[in-house]
């Protein structure tokens, strides 16, 4: 070989290796419209972490609706989770701040242009905790069943559901609160117009969530500001706030309510008698506002309780007649419950006496709680954790949950209603059995042996994923292989089980349903 050959060849093979290297670069960089980011790659899925959807929402942004964020040159690294918002009890070793409005992507596509569904996911937390850095929340399995997975952090507690009469008045929309859902509309218009940089199809978009993730998903179906930024929603555990109120009596949306709590937290900050209310509240930190809000989601505290509420801009006033109108989104909708939603409560509750048992249905049954104490008489401990945990079950999962399924014969799109009683032999289950959050890790397919998981619980796992995939796809949860899924009906009222196996009943908690369709959505309709 001549060196004029050789000299030839060390060339085009430097260059053909760098252009392999170029190639795998590339392959993680990718360009939105605020430029440049780099993410990394596991199991062929490439992940980018920590992309801003909106400006932090700190200084005089805070209380108000998220800005668009700023762009950047160069390239930024997006491979780790960004802060998680501010919350009670922040792990001292957590990531917290109020510049928390990022998101994270995990697609299995290699280039732009492929147009693979998109699912994204709106954690839960009761409207005051969570993260999407929890690792319930990893999306790489998920993705892997060919879906682009998205995770949003929205704003949390008083810093994102405050409500105050001097707000309202700063306000162009004359209303307050709700800044959370925002949060969530504003991460919904970036996936529309950046998830196709990633392989995603900004036209088929499903929105899921679980606990206050699903009421989440149930609320932006009524909103008016998220027409058209999903194609398909599923709810797990959780509904349009409608009986939240077996949570805490003062989960209910009701904005006056809401704004009262409002003044009450500024008084507490002692802004109350501050020239400027608005400017004091804002001058304090985050951890500030967090500690005098000081809230609590046991069954028995007193507290401030910052969430959602019906302010007639975000959402309807009502979302009874919003839903019985057929005033909500037309898109397919899951949504369902697990056996025993209520026993999580009395994981770490050290105050259930007889009286607050008693207490604890004054509060949620008004007049009514002597008839419904009658049928849930307790005379120990464990009756009354029993009959706590039958009433949140049915009343502030199952039934929300029939109610949004059943709504849909208003409109072309097909409501799925499901219930999951698989018990597995993890350390949480054993202890609280099929609580609420045990799908979870079902529908991200994040589950080990190690952790008690046997071959029926991967088995049911990959059932589950799959009829959650065919869902975003399609807006049809079936497939080959699996259990054909009948549509919810009002006459045959059908729901499937995800159990040891897989089955169908009819009239899900009926007698229940049909106490809280009679005596409690009569009294919210108008």
């Amino acid at each position: 070989m001549n060196r004029f050959k050789f000299t030839a060849i060390l060339i085009l093979t430097f260059f053909l290796s760098g252009f392999s290297y170029a190639s795998q670069t590339m392959s993680e960089t990718v360009k939105i419209k605020n430029g440049l980011i780099k993410g990394k790659t596991e199991e062929k899925i490439r992940i980018f972490q920590g992309i801003p959807y909106a400006a932090p929402p700190v200084g005089n942004y805070r209380w108000k609706a998220p800005q668009p964020p700023a762009d950047w040159d160069g390239i930024r690294e997006c491979t780790a989770f960004g802060p998680a918002c501010p919350q009670p009890r922040q792990k001292p070793d957590g990531k917290y701040s109020e510049d928390c409005l990022y998101l994270n992507v995990w697609t299995p596509a290699k280039k732009s242009g492929e147009k693979l569904p998109v699912m994204v996911w709106i954690h839960g937390g009761g409207f005051n905790f969570g993260s999407t850095s929890l690792p319930e929340y990893n999306g790489l399995n998920l993705s892997k069943k060919g879906v682009v997975v998205v995770t949003i952090n929205y704003r949390l507690g008083p810093l994102g559901f405050l409500a105050h009469p001097l707000l309202s008045k700063e306000s162009p929309k004359g209303v307050s609160g709700n800044y959370g859902l925002l949060d969530q509309i504003a991460a919904l218009k970036w996936v529309k117009s950046n998830i196709a940089a990633f392989g995603g199809d900004p036209g088929n978009i499903t929105i899921f969530g679980q606990s206050a993730g699903s009421r989440s998903v149930t609320l932006q179906l009524i909103s008016p500001l998220s027409s058209g930024l999903f194609h398909k929603a599923i709810a797990q555990s959780g509904g349009p706030i409608i009986g939240s109120e077996y949570l805490n009596p003062d989960f209910n949306g009701n904005f006056a309510n809401v704004s009262k709590m409002g003044e009450k937290l500024a008084s507490i900050l002692g802004c109350d008698k501050e020239k400027d209310t608005l400017a004091s509240m804002r001058a304090k930190s985050a951890d500030e506002i967090i500690k005098a809000a000081d809230c609590k989601t046991g069954l028995f505290d007193e507290c401030l309780f910052f969430a959602p509420v019906f302010d007639g801009y975000v959402l309807p006033k009502n979302p009874v007649t919003a839903f019985k109108t057929g005033k909500q989104h037309d898109v397919p909708v899951i949504t369902g419950s697990t056996l025993n939603e209520g026993y999580i409560y009395f994981l770490e509750e050290k105050n259930l006496t007889l009286d607050n048992y008693i207490l604890f249905f004054k509060k949620r049954f008004g007049s009514n709680y002597q008839n419904v104490l009658q049928k849930h008489p307790a005379f120990n401990y464990q009756d009354a954790i029993i009959a706590i945990d039958k009433i949140i079950t049915t009343g502030a999962n199952a039934f929300p949950a029939r109610f949004v399924a059943e709504s849909m014969s208003n409109k072309k799109s097909k409501g799925y209603l499901y219930q999951f009683t698989r018990l597995p032999a993890t350390e949480l289950a054993k202890k609280i059995k099929v609580h609420h959050g045990v799908d979870l890790a079902y529908v991200f397919g994040n589950m080990k042996k190690s952790d008690g998981y046997t071959d029926i619980d991967f088995v049911l796992s990959s059932k589950i994923m799959a009829y959650w995939v065919n869902f975003a796809k399609t807006g049809n949860p079936n497939g080959k292989g699996l259990p054909y899924w009948t549509p919810y009906d009002k006459k045959t009222e059908i729901n499937i089980e995800f159990g040891n196996s897989i089955k169908f009943n009819r009239h899900l908690y009926k007698k229940e349903c049909d106490f809280m369709e009679r005596n409690y959505l009569k009294n919210l309709q108008k």
